[in-house]
């Protein structure tokens, strides 16, 4: 299935179906009364979250969405239908944005949330209402009101425990595939995952949901390798994970530029918690390993796991310790 996070749509709610001119007609009743009945009220808009969606797919060829035009008024005072409301289903995470993308409308962040964004238009009145001691034959009706239109722009967060950020090809995508039945693409070059995968983690009897998150390099604050659309899924997980490739000459600075990315991005980001990893240990000689985890725990002051896809070392621990800080964060919380 191919993953859309992002769509901009126009949306119009029903409109108000029209009054009735009618006059009551029966044998040996001449001249009957006005009876014209009112008009149905049209369709309105709902937005509804859906746990079981993860991406706004739905939303990317068809791009116009109205519900229907209440009934018109009938004779003998019956009113039209009023129509149901269009129903648009869309992932947990789901956020609803103003055209221009800055105002934000609504944020689904719980399964089936409703959320009635336009009201359909009401129906018009029969002429039975302008009935009066001075018109006992009144023509006036009204006609149903405009229902509501306007353009949105839908953007999905994705919802995860734990996100795996890194720079690219450092093996989050290998790790993902690892510890969950989630299938990324993997290949050893940059840039291989170009959209963000999801998987669920058992650790014993429990699990987590766990989010790869394409690499990011310098500036993807900025946009660069469409940085700014990952960074959005990073701010809707719980803990990070933070990949490093211990065969990388400066596993510092390669540490430095994730952090600068994330707090440059988002200040609901500075104080995510964060576990720390270097992988591919099997690809470096021992002594050398052990000098990185002194060099990168002085710098971060934070544990630091070692770990091997390869090799799967460290594999299970890390995914333990992960199961805890999420715990201990839903806690907090």
């Amino acid at each position: 299935m191919q993953f859309i996070d992002e769509a901009k749509i126009y949306i119009k709610a029903g409109n108000g179906g029209c009054g009735s001119v009618s006059f009551h007609r029966e044998k040996y009743i001449e001249r009957g009364g006005p009876d014209g009945g009112d008009g149905g009220s049209g369709g309105s808009i709902i937005f509804r979250s859906n746990s079981h969606l993860n991406t706004l797919l739905n939303f990317r060829f068809k791009k116009h969405f109205k519900a229907d035009n209440g009934e018109y008024g009938k004779g003998r005072s019956m009113t039209g239908k009023s129509r149901a409301p269009l129903i648009l289903e869309v992932p947990v995470g789901t956020q609803i944005f103003s055209d221009d993308g800055l105002l934000l409308i609504y944020d689904f962040d719980t399964d089936e949330d409703e959320f009635e964004i336009l009201t359909g238009g009401k129906g018009g009145l029969g002429n039975a209402h302008f009935k009066s001691s001075t018109n006992r034959s009144p023509r006036k009706r009204t006609s149903g009101e405009i229902g509501e239109e306007m353009d949105v722009v839908l953007k999905l967060k994705l919802l995860s425990d734990a996100g795996l950020v890194g720079l690219p090809n450092v093996g989050k995508s290998t790790l993902l595939s690892m510890s969950s039945a989630a299938r990324p693409k993997i290949a050893d070059y940059h840039f291989t995952t170009l959209k963000p995968s999801l998987g669920v983690v058992y650790v014993g009897e429990e699990e987590f949901v766990l989010a790869d998150i394409p690499g990011l390099i310098k500036n993807a604050h900025l946009g660069s390798g469409l940085g700014d659309r990952f960074l959005k899924h990073i701010e809707r997980c719980g803990v990070l994970i933070h990949v490093i490739d211990v065969t990388h000459e400066d596993v510092i600075q390669d540490y430095d530029v994730i952090r600068n990315e994330l707090i440059s991005y988002s200040d609901l980001l500075q104080d995510k918690k964060e576990i720390i990893c270097l992988n591919k240990i099997d690809s470096i000689d021992p002594k050398d390993l052990i000098e990185k985890i002194e060099l990168l725990q002085k710098h971060t002051g934070k544990e630091i796991h070692p770990i091997s896809n390869f090799t799967r070392d460290g594999i299970t621990p890390l995914l333990q310790k992960s199961l805890q800080v999420i715990k201990e964060r839903q806690e907090e919380e």
